[in-house]
């Protein structure tokens, strides 16, 4: 599913506001998962989010970040992360 084409990365401003009450190291490493998901957004422990055409969640240890794709337009925005709880989905 992958290409050699890149894709450009949005992130919501409130993404970064609930990385900031992350312990650093946890916000460290989802940031750095964030910033590769430009080289191929299918690749990770990722699932498709049932009832959305276009919604992914990635897993980065015990967090969760969700993001769209527009395969049309190569973009992928990320919209929110938190932390994997019995109520996060």
């Amino acid at each position: 599913m992958s290409s050699s084409a890149s894709w450009e990365l949005k992130i919501d401003k409130g993404v970064f506001l609930s990385l900031s009450k992350f312990p650093r190291i946890y916000g460290e490493k989802i940031i750095r998962t964030i910033e590769s998901l430009p080289l191929d957004p299918y690749a990770g422990d990722i699932r498709k989010i049932k009832g959305e055409e276009h919604v992914w969640r990635r897993r980065v240890g015990a967090h969760r970040f969700f993001y769209e794709l527009n395969p049309t337009k190569r973009v992928i925005h990320v919209f929110r992360v938190e932390r994997r709880t019995s109520s996060t989905y």
